[in-house]
């Protein structure tokens, strides 16, 4: 619920789970990638996503990743541009768009 991913951000776990989707295991990439998918339902935790460095991580695993990883991030992404407006850009910016087309 979305109390929770406000609770798991303000402990600072947007950063684990990017560090976690960027330098994981296989298995821990995808479930980074699921998790920050969830989180970014959110607009203020899309907003902590983009500013861990996340919009480029999760690119990377939407171009790069397993089947598995590239739809969780491409998830992600998805998500933060339709709740927050200011990630859009980011995530243009950042080569986002060839990565969801």
């Amino acid at each position: 619920d979305d109390d929770n991913s406000v609770a798991i951000v303000a402990a600072g776990g947007v950063e684990l789970f990017v560090a976690m989707a960027r330098d994981g295991t296989e298995a821990q990439k995808e479930n980074a990638a699921g998790t920050l998918a969830n989180l970014a339902i959110n607009d203020e935790n899309s907003v902590a996503i983009a500013a861990a460095g996340g919009i480029e991580v999760l690119i990377s695993l939407a171009r790069d990743g397993t089947e598995r990883q590239k739809e969780l991030a491409a998830g992600a992404l998805s998500n933060m541009i339709e709740v927050a407006s200011g990630t859009h850009e980011g995530v243009v910016e950042a080569g986002g768009v060839a990565v969801l087309s």
